[in-house]
């Protein structure tokens, strides 16, 4: 799409922005693929409305504030880069577009008391358990809130767990094969510490040392996407310095969301003295069903033992691993290799649930009608147990799931695993 973005004043992030929308060819694939779209069916709340909005916002031609709504309701699930024949990096797009615009925002006082509010507990475990516990006393009194508090209420979990703090180091058990550092994360910390000790047992039984550097912190990804550039390039740099890639074999995250975060770093440095160094950090960044797929599929993952029963699982594609990753088969490779689990695919399952990061929080009515299509669709496959590989999309699918009456089990894909090698399937 032919534009003149004044790329020369917009720096780094304006090439960016530019070669995005010049590689858009208007063609439409994007919109049966948009989960907005699906919602709204209005053209500018798809990603080929939004592109054009965008265009026209950075041109000069349009004011932010006609476009930003269309542009609030953006999930960036990013299954639109999986539809487009063009290769239309609209990821890149939208957070370096809110990234600039951020700043220009007109917010009311109540929008950016929460924004902030978000921003710091998420990042700060410690914090955002304390805040979750807290908000377990408002729960009943949720039906008489607005929908901006109740959304967070809704989601929290029946307990909020106790914390587990991960060991700096988790020797390999037996012959050691390998050696990745470990980003922790910051809301799974608090809301399922298990993910984190699973990760850890199954590496370890593996024969993988896990280091987990120290300095490091949050991924930035919910800063970077929310707009808040300068918080997350923060963030980023922290990891650039905690993390030394030429010291381990790969660097392992357990969140969709994270590992797609520490993926985008080039991209947040584009043009920036950084950019080299974090290349060299984001080709390193596997998620841990990639790294345990290569074990498997070079024979070197030890054989789990067999469910007691047969089971099926519903496996929910976490947008931020299906869409911004491409790591699909990984994660049902896994899962099958345990003897008695029967993979099921979920219907509709290239729509986002809702979660998004921050979305479910900032745009609540939109992500409760993606949450619950999300679950009934899970649902209809009657599973034994749901997985998912993102700590977003398991609050949201456990909340609402349980909403429409299923106890069914909702839980990490390393969790699975991890049960299977314990005998405890």
């Amino acid at each position: 799409m032919n534009n003149e973005i004044p790329v020369q004043t917009l720096g780094g992030q304006g090439e960016v922005m530019a070669h995005a929308v010049d590689a858009c060819v208007h063609c439409g694939f994007c919109l049966p693929a948009c989960p907005t779209y699906a919602l709204l069916g209005d053209e500018m709340d798809s990603p080929r409305g939004r592109i054009v909005l965008m265009k026209e916002v950075l041109e000069g031609g349009l004011p932010l504030a006609d476009a930003a709504p269309h542009l609030d309701r953006c999930l960036g699930c990013q299954a639109c880069v999986t539809a487009c024949p063009s290769g239309v990096p609209y990821g890149e797009l939208i957070t370096a577009f809110r990234g600039w615009s951020e700043p220009q925002r007109q917010r009311s006082a109540f929008d950016r008391s929460k924004r902030w509010a978000i921003l710091k507990a998420l990042p700060a475990p410690k914090l955002f358990s304390v805040a979750a516990r807290v908000g377990q006393f408002a729960k009943p009194l949720a039906p008489v809130l607005p929908a901006a508090l109740r959304g967070p209420l809704d989601l929290l979990p029946e307990t909020v767990p106790a914390m587990q703090p991960s060991p700096k180091v988790t020797p390999a058990r037996g012959v050691q094969r390998g050696r990745v550092a470990f980003l922790v994360g910051c809301a799974q910390q608090a809301l399922a510490p298990n993910f984190n000790a699973a990760t850890l047992r199954v590496l370890a039984r593996n024969g993988i040392e896990v280091v987990i550097p120290d300095g490091q912190g949050c991924c930035g990804a919910a800063a970077l996407h929310t707009g808040a550039r300068d918080e997350a390039l923060k963030l980023v740099r922290a990891n650039l310095d905690a993390f030394h890639p030429d010291d381990f074999d790969a660097i392992l995250s357990n969140a969709a969301g994270c590992g797609a975060g520490l993926k985008e770093y080039p991209m947040v440095l584009h043009g920036e003295p950084d950019e080299a160094r974090a290349k060299a950090f984001a080709a390193k960044v596997m998620d841990i069903s990639e790294y345990l797929n290569t074990l498997l599929q070079h024979g070197e993952l030890e054989p789990p033992v067999p469910a007691s029963r047969p089971l099926t699982v519903a496996y929910h594609d976490a947008c931020h691993l299906a869409h911004a990753q491409g790591v699909r088969a990984a994660p049902r490779a896994l899962l099958r290799a345990i003897p008695g689990v029967t993979v099921l695919e979920v219907p509709e399952g290239d729509l986002c649930c809702g979660s998004a990061g921050t979305y479910n929080l900032e745009q609540p009515e939109l992500a409760g009608q993606l949450g619950a299509r999300k679950a009934k669709n899970i649902l209809s496959t009657t599973p034994d147990l749901i997985a998912s590989g993102n700590i977003g999309c398991h609050t949201q699918i456990q909340s609402h799931v349980r909403r429409q009456g299923s106890p069914t089990p909702v839980l990490h894909t390393i969790e699975i695993l991890d049960r299977a090698y314990r005998g405890e399937l």
